[in-house]
């Protein structure tokens, strides 16, 4: 995708941009920054999209602060990118239009507990990472995990989800209510702390996967659970894909509750067993995990067990000690720098789709065939559980005809995943990436998301060309 072609919708005033850029820099002093080595950084994305660079960093530690910047951009016109982490895949935090990148990490407070209803609200730079180590002594934990250590923020921004979203479900599920800056600098708070509501709109999850298009979200309630009283994780190897994507529609639609389960094709494997020092054996695998009682985990590992062997699968083997689980754990979590390694030197564009659990084996089975078909290195993940899987292509960025193929590739995964009454993503969201699925996706549907992108933002400062094209 050209640099041109993302910045083809988006406009920049120069002397609005210096003007704003000159009274940040008065009012923020430390906590605001031009150089090169920031705004590179802040524009950063682990895809292969070109980096966009802001005209200016500022470190916020307050709602207020962060009110105080929109009102001053929207009086200007000056565009405005959120910045959590860094660690979304579609072009999330990139600039076309220039502008200031608001960091929200020194945001990361956690401000109240409620143990005894299960809540908690945190500021938004706070990481998943971080939330649970400050719960740990409190016997529950925030259970949305999608690998990387993200803003919680962040994740709210981009609906984000993961290895457990098949039972915890994803952040739509989880936030029960934000205080959010909206594009005229007014701060506005939705939902709240019961655990349900009918009065009004649902603005809370308007806001949420909504990519900081709409507004920016600097503080959330979210939604706790108790640490089970035993966890069970193992590994069971298949002879190919459609076996291993078998044995996941038959675990799901036999109702076994699990709580985590992922695919590993073959390729992606032999990368975590070299990355992180397994000994796993180099063909389709799945890793499952089991939360409950002690009988209830036991009951639903010899079940899966079960199911395992009658699609071909070899033994279960599984532990319910947590360095062995926190291992295995840990090298999924690092299969997309372990995949680096397929190919030294490569870029990685990774990308993901999710169909009906019914469509699993046969969207993965086709995917994997044009993988063969056109010679690409690409190991495949999923959290299969809801019928979410990622592919990561190595490529060399410097060669047009490894583009074109990967450019094409992609385009008939995604193509795929809607033919078969799916989406163009998971989990990763829209950024400036998936933007030319939607219609196709959305039809109708994405001229009522302009409508709510034009009024709720008339002058279209908020996160410019992202998820929907205004022209």
């Amino acid at each position: 995708m050209s640099l041109a072609s993302l910045q083809a919708t988006v406009e920049r005033d120069q002397a609005a941009i210096d003007l704003v850029v000159a009274r940040l820099a008065e009012r923020f002093a430390d906590r605001f920054s031009t150089s090169d080595a920031m705004r590179e950084q802040h524009g950063h994305t682990t895809t292969w999209l070109p980096n966009q660079w802001p005209d200016g960093v500022v470190f916020v530690r307050s709602t207020e602060e962060v009110a105080e910047i929109v009102k001053l951009c929207a009086e200007h016109g000056v565009a405005i990118v959120p910045f959590g982490t860094g660690s979304s895949l579609e072009g999330h935090v990139n600039a076309p239009a220039g502008g200031i990148s608001i960091d929200l990490s020194q945001m990361n407070e956690v401000l109240e507990v409620h143990p005894e209803d299960l809540d908690c609200r945190v500021q938004a730079g706070v990481t998943r990472k971080q939330i649970n180590e400050y719960l740990r002594d409190t016997g529950l934990f925030f259970p949305i995990d999608p690998g990387a250590d993200a803003s919680l923020g962040g994740m709210a921004a981009t609906r984000a989800s993961g290895t457990n979203a098949v039972r915890y479900g994803t952040m739509k599920d989880a936030v029960l209510g934000l205080t959010a800056v909206m594009a005229n600098g007014e701060i506005i708070r939705t939902g709240g702390r019961a655990k349900k509501s009918s009065a009004g709109y649902d603005l809370t999850r308007l806001l949420i996967g909504s990519e900081g298009t709409l507004g920016i979200i600097t503080e959330l309630t979210l939604r706790l659970y108790g640490i089970p009283e035993a966890i069970a994780g193992g590994v069971c190897a298949f002879p190919d894909l459609e076996a291993a994507c078998s044995a996941v529609i038959l675990t799901i639609q036999c109702g076994i509750p699990v709580a985590r389960i992922e695919l590993l094709d073959t390729q992606q494997v032999k990368a975590c067993n070299a990355y992180s020092k397994l000994g796993l054996a180099e063909s389709p695998t799945l890793f499952v995990e089991f939360h409950g009682t002690d009988a209830s985990v036991r009951e639903q590992s010899e079940l899966f067990g079960s199911i395992a062997r009658e699609c071909g699968g070899g033994e279960f083997s599984w532990a319910t000690k947590p360095e062995e689980r926190s291992r295995l754990w840990a090298a999924r979590h690092d299969a997309y720098w372990a995949a680096l390694g397929l190919r030294p030197g490569a870029k990685g564009v990774s990308t993901d789709v999710c169909v009906p659990i019914s469509r699993l084996a046969e969207c993965i089975g086709e995917t994997y065939r044009d993988i063969e078909e056109m010679g690409l290195i690409a190991p495949i993940v999923g959290h299969v559980g809801d019928g979410n899987f990622h592919v990561l292509v190595l490529v060399d960025v410097d060669s047009q005809d490894e583009i074109a193929k990967a450019e094409e590739f992609v385009e008939r995964l995604n193509w795929r995943a809607l033919d078969m009454e799916g989406t163009c993503t998971g989990e990763h969201g829209v950024g400036q990436g998936k933007m030319k699925y939607l219609v196709r996706e959305h039809g109708a549907g994405l001229d009522v998301m302009r409508t709510i992108k034009r009024a709720l933002d008339p002058h279209g400062i908020l996160n410019p060309g992202k998820i929907v094209r205004l022209d």
